[in-house]
């Protein structure tokens, strides 16, 4: 026999069962709205502004990237310049290959030229020791290409006399795909030029 008690105890656990889900959906609302708001300030704060020299604005995550692209760009010129031109009778084959890697054929006509002029077999003949002292290049950017200019001070040891060298070279840097661990940079060096090459001291 049903009485009206019982369809009050079937209402009150139907009014239960609602609030409990009202509010399950409440915070699970809530949790969604603070987690779209966070990833919305994220997404503000990288994209920030910074204002250039001549005015404009530029995103900040543009000049974190070309922060990096200097960084790379120093590293891959230094990495060239040691390879090229740290040489001796014993390390010159391999250090050049790695140098290839580096540049494109302007930098392999250069080794062709001084290969067919006979620095190399100098090198060996007398064994010279080719030493890079210190290596500094400055990057100037014109548009969408990045032009170098490189001074390189190296020693040549022979033996009782040790030669002290200052070279400048020029040339441009493109972005290609980096290729580990030939190229791990992802930059290559186009129009390579020995423009002067002049002798500090000598060392007896």
């Amino acid at each position: 026999m049903k009485t009206p008690y019982q369809n009050i105890y079937k209402v009150l656990k139907l009014n239960r069962s609602v609030v409990l889900a009202v509010v399950v959906c409440a915070l699970l609302s809530s949790t969604f709205s603070v987690w779209m708001a966070y990833r919305a300030n994220q997404k503000a704060l990288n994209s920030a502004f910074a204002i250039n020299t001549d005015g404009t604005i530029i995103p900040l995550k543009l000049v974190t990237q070309k922060e990096n692209f200097r960084v790379e760009a120093l590293a891959h010129l230094e990495l060239f310049h040691t390879y090229f031109y740290n040489i001796d009778a014993g390390n010159y084959e391999k250090n050049l290959e790695k140098a290839l890697w580096l540049g494109n054929s302007s930098v392999d006509n250069l080794y062709r030229q001084k290969k067919a002029d006979g620095v190399y077999n100098r090198l060996l003949q007398y064994s010279l020791v080719q030493k890079v002292l210190s290596i500094d290049s400055r990057i100037t950017e014109n548009q969408d290409s990045y032009r170098f200019t490189t001074t390189t001070i190296f020693e040549i040891n022979r033996g009782s006399i040790t030669d002290t060298y200052k070279l400048e070279s020029t040339g441009n840097l493109i972005l290609v795909d980096r290729s580990f661990p030939n190229n791990p940079h992802g930059l290559l060096i186009t129009d390579y030029f020995e423009n002067t090459l002049k002798k500090l001291n000598d060392k007896n």
